[in-house]
This record gives structure tokens, sequence and C-alpha cells, in this order.
């Protein structure tokens, strides 16, 4: 019998920890898979941030380098222009990367730094309890805002693609979605450019990924899919945001 499915050889056989219904899965095997297809898990680096997927060195297969908090892009600037030769991808999620590690991120984004950057936005401190995120939604009920997001006190959620788009260096920006089997697929190709393009030498890319947490959303898992199309796609639409190869997203200067 030929096998038409199996498990990606860049993913180790251990148990994911991760709650039901928890889109961290999905993404970890789209990035197992995009470094099968490409052949470099002999010379892959990944990054491990804080947070839900602190222990993401346990899942992937290629060599893993834990960061403190926040710190990951700065920690895979320094991997990668030690040993350019290899490829080095962190993994974060928003409060890792929007918040406590904002600096790191566009500062490295600023620089053109030639990693890949697979960023999970599911717009709640997951880890810790269900916290406000930088990326929570206004009016989103979390533990430290138990009335909704206010913006008038708290501030508005922070569009990361938008973000590092107003920057000149970044190569590649696109934000997708786990949430069905097509938006499955758009982000496969998405993550396997983004890892193509530091194959190729291009400079910096970074994929958001708009996930759930159904359970500091307080929802079953299905419901925690749609409430992705529902609210927190009007604020984080999909799309390419950057692509110097294919001329978006690139500002045009005055002669």
């Amino acid at each position: 019998m030929s096998v038409v499915f199996e498990k990606p050889k860049a993913l180790t056989d251990a148990v994911l920890h991760y709650c039901p219904g928890c889109t961290h899965g999905i993404v970890h095997r789209l990035v197992a898979e995009a470094i099968d297809e490409l052949g470099i898990e002999g010379r892959t680096i990944g990054i491990a941030p804080v947070g839900c997927s602190v222990m993401a060195y346990d899942y992937f297969a290629c060599d893993m380098i834990e960061a403190s908090h926040g710190r990951a892009p700065a920690v895979a600037t320094g991997v990668k222009r030690s040993m350019p030769e290899n490829i080095v991808f962190t993994y974060q999620g928003d409060g890792d990367l929007a918040s406590i590690g904002l600096c790191e991120t566009v500062s490295t984004a600023a620089r053109g730094e030639n990693i890949t950057i697979i960023f999970i936005n599911n717009a709640i401190y997951g880890m810790t309890g269900g916290q406000m995120a930088p990326t929570s939604l206004i009016g989103q009920v979390t533990q430290t805002s138990p009335y909704g997001r206010n913006p008038e006190t708290q501030g508005y959620p922070i569009n990361i693609c938008e973000l590092l788009a107003t920057l000149e260096a970044p190569a590649y920006l696109e934000r997708v979605t786990v949430n069905n089997v097509k938006n499955v697929r758009n982000a496969k190709k998405a993550i396997k450019k983004a890892f193509q393009n530091q194959v190729e030498g291009k400079g910096f890319s970074l994929i958001e990924v708009v996930s759930s947490c159904p359970t500091n959303w307080g929802m079953t898992p299905q419901k925690a899919l749609e409430w992705i199309d529902e609210k927190m796609l009007p604020q984080y639409p999909l799309g390419v945001f950057r692509d110097k190869e294919a001329g978006i997203g690139l500002a045009k200067k005055e002669a």
C-alpha cells in the first residue's frame, strides 16, 4: 500500500502539549513540511520563544535554541551572522514578539536580517492565563481587561505586518490563518516561500498566522475557528503586505 500522508520528518515523535483546538499544532506541521520539502533540516536552527510554544525545541527535529522572552530575533541575528550558511527561524507568539520583543522585531526587520519569523497571533497571552496582549481586540474580554479592551486606557491593537511594511528592508510579509482547509493550504505556501527566500538570500521574511486560543477565549474549538472569521480577520485582514520580488508593498519614491 502506498503512503499518501505521514508525519513530517522535521517533527519529532513527542506528543504536543497544546490545548484541544489550539492551532499551534497545525502551524508546527506546516513549518516542518516546508523544511522537509526544501531539504534543509540538517542546516536549520530554530529559536524557541517564551509562551505557549516555549517547548518547540521538543517538537522540531532540527537544532533548536531557547531564547529569553522577546529576544528570539536578536538570538536569530547572532546565529545567522555567525553561521550564514544555516537556515534560521524564530517561532513566536504575540506576547513574545509584539510586546516585550517589539524592539527586537522592528530592529531586526529594519536591518533586513536574512532570517524567517513565524508569528502566532491569537490576540491573548495564552501560557500565563489569558491576559490582554498587544494584539487583543477592542472590546475583547481578558483577565486584565474584564470589561473589554478600552482604547482610551489600553490603546489599540498592534498590526505587526502593517507596521513592518512601513520599513524599507523587509523582503516578504504575509498574514495568513489556519481555520479551514483552504486557509491552511495558503498558509503552507506562505511559510514555504518565507523559508525559500532565506535559502536564496533575499532577506527578512515574517509570516503572521492568525490563530485560535479556545481555552483563554472561553470557546469550543469550533466556535474559536468561527470567531477568527467573525472578529479577528476584520482587524487583521489576510494578504501580502510586502513582497519585494513581486513589487508589492514598496513605497514609490519621487525623483
